[in-house]
């Protein structure tokens, strides 16, 4: 019965009076600020918000412990670490990947490139930490 109604031509055409220069999402009101230790509560789950200076000063990641799922944010992804633009601060990388290390994560989400898992979560950050090790970052220099 639906063969008659999802038609190619139902998905290929834009619809009647589309004008894509009006086109426009409304933005949602936000009622309040997240911050660290708060809960994002969905119902059948539970993110814990994580604040990750570093990258950005208002960075936040989510963390569900009862499956290990990060939403990591632009803090922690597979991909190089961008701590040198104009609102990046590498003291607070530095600290917020020590913090973030030692969660239990299952399965990361990162803000760009691909998903990964644990072992590539501690690599990506370890790696970081050598490199800023090597550099003389004065924060490990006694770990």
């Amino acid at each position: 019965v639906a063969d008659r109604y999802a038609t190619d031509a139902m998905f290929d055409g834009m619809p009647l009076g589309w004008d894509a220069a009006r086109y426009r999402i409304l933005p949602a009101p936000a009622d309040r600020l997240l911050g660290q230790g708060d809960v994002v509560d969905l119902g059948d789950r539970a993110f814990k918000v994580i604040h990750t200076p570093g990258h950005s000063p208002g960075g936040i990641a989510l963390y569900e412990r009862k499956t290990g799922i990060l939403l990591s944010g632009d803090i922690v992804y597979d991909g190089p670490l961008i701590d040198d633009v104009y609102h990046s601060a590498v003291d607070d990388y530095v600290e917020t990947l020590l913090r973030m290390r030692e969660l239990d994560v299952a399965v990361v989400h990162g803000g760009h490139f691909p998903s990964f898992g644990k072992v590539r979560y501690h690599q990506l950050i370890d790696e970081y930490l050598a490199q800023k090790r090597q550099a003389g970052c004065h924060l490990l220099q006694a770990r």
